[in-house]
């Protein structure tokens, strides 16, 4: 089964609690604070695998959790960072953020590899907050929590020549003639139902990798058949191979089937028109397939989809005839054509140019009266606090107080006795 489209969940893991300790040694009346630093969390990696061709695993594991830092330890020891969690993924990956649709990585060469969510630093010890004051603090941070994403993998076949025309044109036929590749091959639509691959290799040395990418039809960009699951597979190619069956066996007119396919992908990406485009006059051996080929020819010269006329060759797969100056004409243009950059999903936000500061936390209140506490900041707080220490939770009242979230909820109504909670912490407010 052939899975290019997949989503997931990533957690990296936490930073290791920092510890309240004290130097207890022989002869050292006051040995100070000696509490070490919790280890790093790991963090969620991905990495090419060049064995995998589709993204199949990811349907029976979907959430993917990074190993937590180690804790501190006496005697100022640090805890031992944690692992890296590396997920591996086919050539040619993309991932997304789910929730803002932006582009967090691609990767495309067979060494690639990107740190989707970061792991959080290790809490410090009590050593960090000894002071003139508190030369023995018993205050200790819990480690930062890791990055968490809901994020969508996307596979677009790696090849560097996309074979695009309608169904039974004869794609699959001409890829298992010029390749070691053996795709389904039937007299019926559709027999393509995943992107085939093969490798194209000519005698002069030259190679490319060609696919032979499912047929598309009239609508196909707007979810129509088959072809609207598999349009994103034409981003990645560099060259365009368009096949146009000039039998005319099936009553089709060669020239609307052309204008047809041409119209799908500008729907889909007007980019992709701008790449070399070459026509592949098929199924030649046909008895009508002369006459129709230099109606063809006329008719092209109105089309205005293309920026220039494409080239046209007259092949067929069948009988192998003119496949050798196709071939060498399409590894002309690919050294002529450079890779084109993976655009990044367009979000129609005008959220993305408002610097305005997110507030530092939020105040709401549920149906049993409770004051709910909230905001990424206070929340990051509240996690790295020791709640089992009074001087930890000592200085995270002082850090809500300096913002202003005392102020704020006797603004709301809060009074003496209301109930607070901040994640699943409760507490009394006290005015």
């Amino acid at each position: 089964m052939f899975v290019d489209q997949v989503k997931i969940s990533v957690k990296a893991g936490n930073g290791g609690d920092g510890m309240v300790a004290f130097r207890r040694e022989k002869f050292v009346p006051n040995g100070g604070p000696a509490g070490g630093d919790g280890g790093r969390g790991g963090n969620i990696v991905f990495a090419v695998d060049e064995g995998l061709r589709t993204l199949m695993d990811f349907r029976y594991q979907r959430k993917f959790k990074a190993k937590h830092g180690g804790n501190g330890g006496i005697k100022q020891m640090t805890g031992r960072g944690a692992e890296d969690t590396i997920i591996h993924v086919p050539q040619g990956t993309t991932i997304i953020n789910a929730e803002t649709e932006q582009v967090m990585g691609d990767l495309v060469a067979p060494d690639d590899s990107v740190i989707i969510a970061h792991g959080g630093r290790g809490g410090r010890g009590n050593i960090h907050f000894a002071s003139p004051k508190n030369p023995a603090p018993e205050i200790a941070e819990n480690g930062e929590p890791g990055q968490e994403f809901e994020i969508r993998l996307e596979l677009k076949v790696l090849a560097d020549v996309g074979l695009v025309g309608f169904p039974s044109v004869g794609k699959s036929t001409l890829l298992a003639t010029v390749t070691s590749a053996k795709p389904k091959i039937a007299e019926y639509h559709f027999t393509t139902l995943v992107p085939n691959l093969g490798m194209v290799r000519l005698p002069d040395g030259r190679d490319f990798v060609m696919a032979d990418l499912p047929g598309l039809i009239e609508g196909a960009a707007t979810g129509v058949g088959l072809g609207f699951q598999f349009l994103r597979h034409v981003e990645r190619t560099r060259v365009i191979l368009h096949l146009i069956d000039m039998s005319g066996l099936e009553g089709r007119d060669p020239y609307e089937d052309f204008e047809k396919i041409n119209q799908e992908l500008m729907t889909y990406d007007p980019d992709i028109l701008k790449r070399p485009q070459i026509v592949v006059a098929n199924k030649m051996d046909m008895p009508d397939s002369a006459d129709n080929l230099a109606k063809f020819r006329e008719d092209l010269k109105q089309d205005e989809l293309l920026a220039q006329a494409p080239e046209i060759y007259a092949v067929s797969a069948l009988t192998h005839e003119g496949l050798t100056p196709l071939l060498q004409r399409t590894a002309d243009m690919l050294a002529e054509t450079p890779q084109f950059p993976v655009k990044q999903p367009e979000v129609a936000t005008k959220a993305e140019y408002d610097f305005t500061p997110e507030p530092e936390f939020t105040i709401t209140q549920d149906a049993n009266g409770t004051w709910v506490l909230g905001g990424e900041k206070l929340l990051k707080l509240f996690k790295m606090t020791d709640i089992n220490h009074d001087e930890s939770l000592l200085r995270f009242t002082r850090q809500m107080r300096g913002m202003g979230i005392d102020n704020s909820l006797r603004d709301h109504g809060a009074k003496n006795g209301d109930l607070v909670q901040i994640d699943d912490f409760t507490f009394e407010y006290m005015a």
